[in-house]
């Protein structure tokens, strides 16, 4: 990892879990839920983005929105709950997840030093602009750029090719922002800067890539890039 300033000209998060806390959703719900708030968590995340890869490899896009709710399904299913209601609820709250504390700060900082600024994300843009307006930071985040426009999940190629194409910039003036390592990896591999926000402590990924920075919140992330 490289312990230098990154020089770039924009600024490109992942959304959920780097900016929007997607564990935020069940933890609204423990009055259900009770202990199996963080099982629950778990099991619906790592589902959901299984479904996200096997559907790309076969060619068989979806909307993330479907995945979300086909990957809570089997969730619940394998939990032992039967509650619709339940499932409704927590649909609907993921739709207002919240973002983590130290994430207006930083795009605001981000603002100030003149970067420009977006997300990524496989979530649809429905699902992307009511997170963004749902915690007040429509005008922090210049761009909302979907999977929907490549028509086919993250880590292929052509995702992070949206961000080259919006922002007009190569790969290696954009800075990228995830808390997921195999997105970090994925971006570096494709020619991004990356900044690796390893938020759970994971281990690092045998891929192709490598972060050039790693931080454990989007603290202090504004002194880790230069306007290039």
């Amino acid at each position: 990892m490289t312990h230098t300033r990154l020089p770039v000209r924009a600024c490109v998060f992942d959304a959920y879990g780097t900016l929007f806390d997607f564990a935020s959703a069940a933890a609204s719900c423990r009055d259900v839920l009770g202990d199996q708030v963080s099982a629950l968590t778990a099991l619906w995340r790592d589902k959901q983005l299984q479904y996200t890869w096997l559907r790309s490899l076969q060619g068989l896009h979806a909307g993330f929105w479907q995945v979300t709710g086909e990957a809570l399904d089997f969730a619940l299913e394998t939990l032992g709950i039967d509650d619709p209601a339940l499932r409704d609820r927590l649909m609907g709250l993921y739709l207002r997840l919240t973002a983590f504390p130290e994430v207006a700060e930083t795009l605001k900082e981000l603002k100030r030093l003149g970067f420009a600024t977006g997300i990524l994300s496989n979530g649809e843009a429905a699902m992307i602009e009511s997170l963004v307006r749902g915690n007040g930071l429509e005008m922090l985040i210049d761009a909302r750029l979907s999977v929907e426009q490549a028509g086919v999940f993250k880590t292929h190629p052509s995702v992070y090719q949206l961000a080259v194409d919006h922002f007009g910039l190569p790969a290696e003036q954009i800075a990228f922002v995830s808390s997921n390592g195999w997105d970090a990896y994925a971006a570096s591999a494709f020619g991004m800067k990356v900044v690796w926000c390893n938020r759970y402590g994971l281990r690092r990924e045998r891929l192709p890539g490598a972060p050039d920075f790693e931080i454990t919140s989007l603290v202090g992330l504004p002194q880790l890039l230069t306007l290039g």
